[in-house]
């Protein structure tokens, strides 16, 4: 057959099955750094922003710049430092968890300290020496999805409590820390306080319950007729901690503690956390058909 039956020309395109889209890339990890030592805030942020699903959005020097960055950032994960000048860690740390999950990243090994971290809301603490660089990795991811890292001195310290069946008495924490919750409640910066009410309703009223000479009256506690442990609980609860974390402080298991909580809510006529908070606090609006 000639050459010339078949005149050249472009090949025909390959026959087969459309090309599937490509996945959509998976959203990174958003982490704010709050650190107030420049060389540990610029060590996480390369350690963390070089890790594929983790990036660094924003730094912090102290307490009050952490919730100014954290509000605006809106991040999956806060790592906070204790000791910064101004408005320490633990005074800040409340109003903190009610907009990201926390993870104390610190060289503060004080037990006093770790327990307070944790009652505050945090969830996990990590001592720096106590662990590498993929830990803190983990660390940072269990933290976004709820589960709790401890290095062997956080640890040691909830064991010490654990044994003695008790949590320790309250006592002023070493250089003055958490002074700053009670006389300086950190404040959404004024170009954005009009969207404070969009914030989760739990730390924001804690707030109020602890600046004396504030618009809230006390409420009366004793009406309600909950038990000294659910007293504790229901403290817990409105300080933002969830139950894994109640749990954890009070050394019982997540199981006690939903009981207790079921009757915390019968007791103060509630069907959620956010009710029974406001009931506690003395801020829920009077209701003439309800007793009490």
């Amino acid at each position: 057959m000639p050459d010339d039956v078949f005149p050249p020309g472009p090949p025909h395109p390959a026959i087969g099955p459309p090309a599937l889209p490509s996945a959509p890339t998976p959203a990174r990890l958003r982490v704010v750094v709050a650190d107030d030592n420049p060389v540990v805030r610029a060590g996480l942020g390369v350690l963390l922003s070089g890790r594929a699903d983790i990036q660094v959005v924003a730094e912090a020097a102290d307490g009050r710049e952490a919730y100014e960055k954290t509000f605006h950032h809106r991040p999956d994960v806060v790592l906070l430092d204790v000791r910064m000048p101004g408005v320490d860690g633990i005074s800040a740390l409340p109003h903190l968890v009610g907009i990201a999950p926390v993870l104390m990243l610190t060289y503060s090994r004080e037990s006093e300290i770790v327990h307070e971290a944790l009652r505050l809301g945090a969830g996990g603490y990590l001592v720096h020496g106590e662990f590498t660089a993929d830990q803190l990795v983990q660390a940072v991811r269990d933290t976004r999805n709820g589960r709790a890292n401890f290095t062997a001195t956080a640890a040691d310290a909830l064991l010490a409590h654990m044994r003695h069946g008790t949590a320790p008495a309250r006592s002023p924490l070493p250089d003055g820390l958490g002074a700053a919750l009670a006389s300086a409640p950190v404040h959404a910066p004024p170009r954005q306080r009009e969207h404070a009410e969009s914030l989760s309703q739990l730390q924001p009223l804690v707030g109020q319950s602890l600046v004396t000479g504030g618009s809230v009256s006390p409420p009366n506690r004793q009406q309600y007729g909950l038990s000294s442990r659910e007293v504790e609980v229901m403290e817990l609860i409105a300080s933002g901690m969830s139950n894994q974390q109640i749990a954890a402080t009070c050394f019982i298991s997540e199981k006690t503690v939903k009981n207790h909580i079921n009757r915390i809510f019968t007791k103060l006529h509630s069907t959620s956390r956010s009710e029974a908070i406001a009931r506690w606090l003395g801020t829920a609006p009077r209701d003439p058909g309800r007793h009490p």
